[in-house]
């Protein structure tokens, strides 16, 4: 029997609904699961935009963000989650350009001088529809009409028929700020910087919160069940090329030499390296 986490996070979540075997070689076996390019440049991007914001408002500007950027690189060079990339000189001056794209890309959606930010990676741990919820919360910013959650993503926006759930992470952070405070936020969104910039958003109201709420019950639910029987399923699909522990089962393997011989499986893929795919 497998021991159910003390808190459950939106990227554990995730995690689990991708694949339940993933989720118990990261979380019960404590697998290393490297966070790749795509993750460490937005954990860059996330770092340079909580300092401008930290900021005084008169001062978040793009000449601003640039020292900011600047100051904080040796702080991800110094990562050995970075260094592990083995990125040469090239590939660092790609990583700080997408990096740089996708934090000027926020001055093309908002003016984060007209912004008033209550809080920057606001820490929350509480209970959201009877599950020991925990995250950190990108901004939290006051305006005329009461509280609104913001979170960045460095990727691209999602299809229009994918948006609503997108949000669900969000609206858990509204649920969980109502429930430690006692003040609903009036709106959620997400903010894209990459690709097709764009503004995701939605009003925090009952039914959404409900929505959100009973979809991560649902999910704590079916982890409850894999936690007391032991069993974690793998989900084999596209996603099968980017797992870190896709040499551990046959079920992951298989799927992805099936797609690397039908030409459906991305140069890039780090299962590529991992099964010695690598050319073919």
């Amino acid at each position: 029997m497998a021991d159910l986490p003390r808190f459950f996070s939106p990227s554990a979540a995730g995690t689990y609904r991708q694949c339940a075997l993933r989720w118990k070689y990261r979380y019960v076996d404590k697998l290393p699961d490297p966070p790749g390019e795509a993750a460490l440049v937005g954990t860059f991007v996330h770092r340079v935009l909580e300092l401008v914001c930290e900021g005084p408002a008169a001062e978040r500007t793009p000449d601003r963000a640039r020292d900011l950027a600047a100051r904080a690189w040796p702080e991800t060079t110094a990562n050995p989650e970075f260094r592990d990339l083995g990125l040469d000189e090239a590939g660092e001056r790609q990583f700080r350009w997408k990096a740089w794209t996708a934090i000027e890309a926020l001055w093309g959606l908002e003016d984060p001088a007209g912004v008033d930010v209550r809080a920057t990676e606001q820490r929350v741990a509480t209970e959201v529809g009877g599950v020991p919820f925990r995250g950190v919360i990108d901004r939290l910013d006051d305006t005329d009409d009461g509280l609104v959650v913001t979170d960045y993503k460095s990727g691209n926006p999602p299809r229009h028929d994918r948006r609503d759930a997108a949000l669900d992470q969000v609206l858990l952070y509204a649920a969980a700020v109502e429930a430690t405070s006692g003040e609903r936020p009036v709106s959620a969104r997400l903010i894209f910087l990459g690709g097709a910039q764009d503004i995701v958003q939605a009003p925090v109201d009952d039914e959404r919160l409900a929505s959100a709420t009973s979809g991560l019950a649902t999910t704590w639910a079916a982890l409850e069940r894999d936690c007391s029987r032991d069993e974690f399923a793998p989900n084999a699909g596209p996603l099968c090329g980017w797992c870190p522990y896709v040499d551990r089962g046959e079920t992951g393997a298989t799927e992805v030499r099936q797609r690397a011989a039908a030409g459906r499986l991305r140069d890039d893929a780090p299962a590529r390296r991992l099964l010695d795919l690598v050319g073919t």
